[in-house]
């Protein structure tokens, strides 16, 4: 198993000879301007007879090739150069006065011409939705003047850095056709710095670079059409058909599901990072290729870079209404082993499942041949019991009326459903975390909606303590059930899950026990259960600390305290934490995708979160104990 500081360590070289670094960034330079509008009562304009929108506040952040830019000196890249142009406009000096702020040498490199309009993006927000962009500069028209300016100013940079990120972002830009022309010629006369092309229209016109793009740009690159689907299978294709092409490494981005890098015969794949948060996309691809220039600049491999970036990436699209940037500190916080999405194809399209023969055992991957399995880990809720079935329609309406707040019983039909299905969405990225996780992102949305004032908004202890009363009361009811007869333990549990925990038992295997539910309430209900006993005092739960992750804390317990090897250890999961944390660890990770209602066969919605979370092998239940044991190698 790979200790933590062993798994720090990547990031740490890929992160320390960014400070010596000298990165130019030659391209679009723009202004991103966010206008949020009042929402209260509007005043009608005597002149026009429409309505007035007053802007509340205003702010401006760099765009373009300045996010780039600020991507650059955020991530600690000593020396950042900005080449371009601006307008002698309001904008232009805003521009300026950003990429100055900022520490980015700008006085050598970018132009200030009269006739040039500065390119911005405006972008009117009501509350957290951002209207239809309004764009200045898309009309501007290069003179041979500039056209020569900023090509000196790109031969004193390829001669000086160590990087040059090419960015291309609107057609009637700085990258002309003939500009582009003379850019490859620079590329052609500085083979030792590292040239890296991010272009929207034109990237098969730039000889010599690295190139970035996302799918669609990749297909487009071939000669294909757009397409709204691209599957890994075909971007692999794409990104090794164009590298050969190029001669160079070729990056493509993937959004949620990742980045790909080929060079030459060779894909690689970086998966894509879960993500709990609402997102906004907006400069991702910026920060991508900074990272991707820095690391590449500094002498560092392909796949480095691209784990990198994917990470930096993760972390500006959880900003919201901003290009924002990745800090080497937030880089960090984040960690070297993130919560990957595996898989993704195979979790929404189950009809390419493979099963273990004569089974409903679906395998995923290949199984250590040497299989010794001495430990077993098990969630609660889910995969043995299902005493708590159905706390989703509890928190559901919970976490409706929390965000609504004193609009709860007033709201309209089209608000109350935006609210519904961002909660669902909320519940869904976040099911099988603690309690206390979710409610920390209820407060992140109750805060964002902006229906209720800041001063009534609760913590996450509060919001907590409102969804355990309901919660409670309904499993109190069950468990009255179990203690007069009226209802049968077996009611309550997975199919053949005693069973399962017995023969474990039976074979010496030590069990653990680990929930995202209140540690007390946990042993309360499995000595319910009838199966306390099996566990020997190993039972684990959440012990209201955020910072706390029960199920984390046992595998790291386990594995510390016997010397652990990840053939001998096997976790047993119905949500995504289970799964992804046994992963990291090297573990054997079998999801349990349970219909909770029945109690038996398949909830598809939880296999395929299951899937993406790393499972290695996904069952519906227990039914078929003996292939399951067979699998475990245990028979």
């Amino acid at each position: 198993m790979v200790t933590v500081s062993e798994q720090l360590s990547w990031l740490e070289r890929a992160l320390a000879p960014l400070s010596q670094l000298r990165v130019a960034v030659l391209g679009d330079f723009c202004l991103d301007a966010y206008w949020q509008v009042d929402t209260g009562e509007t005043e009608v304009s005597i002149e026009t007879g429409s309505p007035v929108r007053r802007v509340r506040s205003q702010r401006y952040s760099l765009g373009g090739a300045g996010n780039v830019a600020a991507n650059l000196v955020d991530l600690g890249v000593g020396c950042v150069r900005a080449i371009g142009v601006v307008g002698t406009d309001l904008f232009g000096g805003e521009l300026l006065r950003l990429l100055r702020e900022r520490g980015v040498e700008a006085g050598n490199g970018m132009v200030v011409e009269e006739q040039w309009q500065t390119m911005v993006y405006a972008k009117p927000c009501f509350g957290d939705k951002e209207e239809s962009r309004i764009d200045f500069g898309a009309f501007n028209v290069l003179t041979e003047k500039i056209v020569d300016a900023l090509i000196a100013a790109l031969e004193r940079a390829a001669s000086e850095n160590d990087a040059v990120i090419l960015n291309q972002q609107i057609p009637r830009g700085v990258s002309s056709l003939t500009v582009i022309e003379r850019i490859n010629k620079v590329i052609a006369d500085f083979p030792k710095t590292r040239f890296v092309v991010d272009a929207r229209h034109r990237p098969d016109l730039y000889r010599g670079a690295v190139l970035k793009l996302n799918a669609k740009e990749a297909a487009l690159f071939l000669g294909g059409a757009e397409d709204d689907y691209v599957s890994v299978a075909k971007a692999r294709d794409f990104a090794r058909r164009i590298s050969q092409k190029t001669g160079k490494a070729v990056f493509l981005t993937r959004g949620e599901h990742g980045i790909l890098v080929a060079d030459g015969e060779v894909a690689d794949e970086v998966p894509g990072i879960q993500i709990l948060e609402k997102t906004d996309p907006v400069g991702a691809g910026d920060t991508v290729v900074a990272v991707l220039a820095a690391v590449l600049g500094s002498g560092q491999d392909t796949r480095t870079a691209a784990r990198l970036a994917n990470i930096a990436a993760m972390i500006t699209v959880r900003k919201l209404q901003t290009t924002g940037t990745a800090t080497p500190e937030e880089i960090f916080a984040v960690g070297a082993e993130p919560d990957y999405i595996y898989e993704p194809e195979l979790a929404d399209l189950p009809h390419f499942a493979r099963y273990l023969e004569g089974t409903e055992i679906e395998q995923i991957g290949e199984l250590p041949q040497n299989l010794e399995i001495q430990h077993c880990i098990f969630d609660h809720d889910g995969t043995l019991s299902t005493l708590r079935e159905g706390w989703e329609k509890i928190m559901e309406p919970m976490m409706v009326q929390a965000v609504l707040g004193p609009q709860y019983a007033t709201a309209d039909a089209a608000v109350f459903a935006r609210v519904t299905k961002e909660v669902r969405s909320l519940i869904d990225r976040t099911t099988g975390i603690q309690t206390l996780v979710q409610m920390k992102r209820l407060v992140e949305l109750v805060r964002q909606s902006g229906f209720v004032e800041e001063s009534q908004i609760l913590d996450e202890h509060g919001y907590k303590q409102i969804f355990n009363y309901d919660l409670l009361n309904m499993v109190g009811k069950r468990m009255e059930k179990l203690e007069s007869g009226e209802l049968d333990r077996m009611d309550f549990q997975i199919k053949n899950a005693w069973l399962l925990l017995r023969e474990l038992h039976r074979r010496g295997i030590k069990l653990y026990l680990a929930s995202g539910t209140d540690e007390a309430d946990v042993i309360v209900e499995a000595k319910a259960m009838g199966y306390a006993d099996l566990f020997e005092g190993r039972i684990f739960g959440a012990v209201g600390d955020i910072k706390v992750e029960a199920k984390k804390m046992v595998l790291e317990r386990i594995i510390r305290e016997h010397s652990l090897a990840g053939h001998q250890f096997a976790t047993f999961g119905d949500g995504p934490v289970e799964m992804r944390e046994t992963r990291k660890c090297g573990g054997i990770c079998i999801g349990v995708a349970s219909d909770e209602v029945r109690r038996f066969g398949w909830n598809m919605a939880k296999r395929s979160r299951l899937v993406r979370a790393g499972a290695m092998l996904v069952v519906p239940d227990f039914s078929q104990l003996p292939a399951l044991l067979k699998a475990m190698q245990l028979s």
